[in-house]
């Protein structure tokens, strides 16, 4: 694109999602606005998964050595009974994943991988015009009075017009409301707790120690429960996901403090080394209520478009949230960075065709997990148990389909030249 056709962008929300989009317009030519209504960037305390798809769209990006210093590497990913710890599966991840996909399946703490997105955005040598993000800047409004220029009205009563209006603002997203799209929320009756475990801890309990020796990607089934954890900044952390029915009070409130005690509790009569590995939890615990979004193609509004959790909010079961957001990133770029403003409606319209059917997919299988994950112990799960001994998907789609991720039209990404080899 060249400087006479380039035209401005606005993304409202400053996560994983909206930063990836960001800097991927960025380098399209495209002159890039984010605004985040947060008085200070950053991402929660926690770990994040980049399954191949996701990894590819960050290397694309000019990412690798950022990432690289960042990363931790799971070498399998295993998958236990809940009472006894019996290994019911591995599924090789590490050089495996590099080798067949030419794109590595990586562990961040969010914050980190967040960072990264940021300073590249932000910085004078990254291609393309320098993004400008603008934090405590809540959207309350959309001006849609002409459709070619929307504009975003914060809660300050500033004014940001632009030519085309991205709203990657998370599950509960203002722009999807401010355009009285579908309502099309729904609850899962489970909730998460969300904690990181100190590694050092971890490491000196001969009863956890294994958790630290090789580098893996667990996940416990149990009756109505499960628990996923792996490790992250190199074994600084060991970064817990424990789903479980939800409480009352978690419904209504979406996210509470919860205690360690609580957090073992959850988990009566499991394996003795799940209570040894949650009892060390420290700092902040937070229950999180399971909301996730119907699948619904409709993602766009004349030059407003929706990304991420604002179009396709998923259940964790596929691992695939923000894995999700970013293949939506890297094709919308594609398409409004190959067309003059004049052609921004067809690229909305073909950044949906391109992406809705795929992201429902995966929205569609997460949900049915969910249901596979907590099987009751019996005949099912017995048949789940063993499906997954020659794993190559779970519920509705194969890892292959999953980490090859939305066809690309760039020739350079889609050959997987990123060469892991060796």
């Amino acid at each position: 694109m060249t400087a006479s056709q380039s035209y401005s962008v606005t993304i409202v929300g400053g996560g994983l999602g909206g930063l990836t989009a960001a800097l991927a317009l960025r380098q399209r030519g495209l002159r890039v606005t984010v605004l985040e209504q947060a008085e200070q960037l950053g991402e929660v305390g926690a770990g994040i998964q980049t399954a191949p798809n996701a990894s590819r769209v960050l290397m694309a990006l000019g990412l690798r050595s950022q990432l690289e210093a960042i990363h931790t590497e799971p070498l399998d990913q295993v998958r236990r009974r809940w009472e006894d710890g019996s290994v019911i599966a591995v599924t090789p991840l590490g050089d495996f994943c590099k080798r067949t996909h030419n794109a590595p399946y990586w562990h961040y703490h969010r914050a980190d991988l967040h960072k990264v997105l940021l300073d590249a955005c932000l910085s004078p040598d990254t291609p393309g015009p320098m993004v400008e993000v603008h934090t405590g800047s809540k959207v309350v409004s959309i001006d849609q009075g002409d459709p070619a220029r929307p504009v975003a009205v914060t809660a300050a009563g500033k004014r940001h017009e632009s030519d085309v209006l991205v709203g990657a603002d998370g599950i509960r997203s203002g722009v999807r409301d401010a355009l009285g799209m579908p309502d099309t929320l729904l609850f899962s009756g489970e909730m998460a707790y969300r904690v990181l475990i100190p590694g050092d801890k971890i490491a000196a309990d001969p009863a956890t120690r294994w958790l630290v020796d090789r580098f893996q990607s667990t996940i416990w089934y149990g009756p109505d429960r499960h628990l996923v954890h792996y490790m992250i900044r190199g074994g600084q952390y060991l970064n817990v996901v424990a789903i479980v029915p939800c409480s009352p009070e978690v419904e209504e409130r979406w996210t509470v403090s919860a205690t360690v005690d609580e957090l073992v509790e959850a988990f009566p009569g499991w394996d003795d080394r799940v209570a040894a590995m949650l009892s060390k939890a420290e700092g902040e615990i937070s229950a999180w209520a399971m909301y996730h979004r119907r699948r619904d193609p409709v993602w766009v509004d004349g030059h407003v478009a929706l990304l991420g959790d604002a179009c396709h909010a998923m259940l964790p079961y596929q691992a695939q949230g923000a894995s999700q957001a970013m293949e939506d990133a890297a094709v919308l770029a594609e398409e409004l960075g190959s067309v003059p403003v004049t052609g921004v409606a067809g690229a909305l319209a073909r950044y949906v065709a391109r992406r809705a059917k795929h992201a429902g997919m995966v929205q569609d299988a997460a949900w049915r997990n969910m249901r596979f994950y907590h099987l009751p112990d019996g005949p099912e799960q017995r048949e789940r148990d063993a499906k997954l001994k020659n794993f190559g998907g779970e519920s509705d789609v194969s890892y292959e389909w999953l980490w090859s991720g939305t066809p690309l039209n760039d020739p350079d990404q889609e050959s997987f030249a990123y060469q892991f080899h060796g």
